[in-house]
């Protein structure tokens, strides 16, 4: 009997052993992972800001030097918007970096910072430009194109340049529609309308039109070539939809009609919404010399025939 104890005492003595050593192995082992990950945090911090915050700080002191150079006649009448087109970023991004080096001149008390904390908590929001809503057109069109700026009932991308309202004022179904008085005084009785429409508010298109005066015919699809993020999947394609009034049938011969593809394949530009001239040279085809118009206009091009409509139309 006093044997079975003491063997019993030695086993429970070496389990005790390996147990200790056992969690004392899992410690180190803990204590190991923490520590390269607590190295791996250290060193992309400071990576994020020697890489992107000082550079975002940089950016803007460069920009400030020459702030009051901006809208002089003896410097080209250069502007913010410009200095974002010619960088392919927003007006918005330029704007944080300007704000960021007049709020903080000693950038570095914000080493553990990411740029995403600063943009999002420490600088303001920028105040949105107001544009003057440009006179009603005039005048009697039979070719309109529109590119309406719809408004999206939810926002996956707040803060980057992809989401319209940073971008420019966008409009709800009912202000779409009663735009709609517009375009009809600006119609002709016959009359073919050409009208943008994203994938997503495909479901506004009847009521929208219904309220134009416009009948559905058939659309043309853009292939963007690279995706675009959207809330159901990937999407690189946007709608053209064609729609006419009276008589409204192409105006050329059916050659060329054969020749135009239903799906044109045009690599996006880095400008929010803008859409490729080939689409312009389309409608030129399928209905030349006519009385054009362009509504919404964001044009950087001004072509024979053509007048322009929209807050953002250098040409109207």
């Amino acid at each position: 009997m006093k044997r079975q104890v003491s063997q019993k005492k030695r086993r429970f003595a070496s389990f005790k052993k390996f147990q200790k050593k056992l969690m004392k192995n899992l410690i180190k082992q803990d204590s190991i992972q923490e520590e390269w990950y607590n190295k791996l945090i250290e060193d992309l911090k400071r990576l994020e800001f020697t890489g992107i915050v000082l550079t975002k700080w940089n950016i803007g002191k460069r920009i400030v030097k020459d702030e009051l150079k901006f809208d002089k006649p003896q410097y080209g009448s250069k502007t913010i918007e410009n200095l974002a087109r010619d960088l392919n970023t927003s007006k918005r991004e330029i704007w944080r970096c300007i704000q960021f080096y007049k709020k903080c001149h000693d950038v570095t008390q914000l080493k553990s910072k990411s740029w995403h904390f600063i943009a999002n908590h420490l600088l303001p929001e920028p105040e949105k430009e107001k544009k003057q809503t440009p006179a009603p057109p005039k005048g009697k069109y039979n070719v309109i194109y529109a590119d309406p700026p719809w408004q999206y009932d939810v926002d996956l991308s707040r803060g980057r340049t992809r989401s319209p309202e940073n971008n420019y004022p966008v409009m709800d179904l009912q202000a779409i529609k009663d735009f709609g008085e517009k375009v009809k005084e600006i119609s002709c009785d016959d009359c073919v309308l050409f009208m943008w429409i994203p994938a997503p508010k495909l479901n506004w298109m009847n009521e929208v039109l219904d309220a134009w005066g416009f009948e559905y015919k058939t659309n043309l699809i853009w292939d963007k070539v690279k995706p675009n993020m959207e809330h159901y999947s990937s999407v690189r394609h946007e709608i053209l939809i064609i729609a006419g009034k009276g008589n409204c049938s192409p105006l050329c011969d059916g050659k060329t009609i054969q020749s135009i593809d239903s799906v044109q394949s045009i690599e996006k530009s880095s400008r929010h919404s803008e859409k490729p001239r080939e689409f312009v040279e389309i409608i030129e085809k399928l209905y030349p010399n006519q009385r054009y118009i362009e509504l919404f206009a964001r044009n950087k091009e001004v072509r024979k025939g053509w007048t322009y409509w929209g807050n953002e139309s250098k040409n109207k």
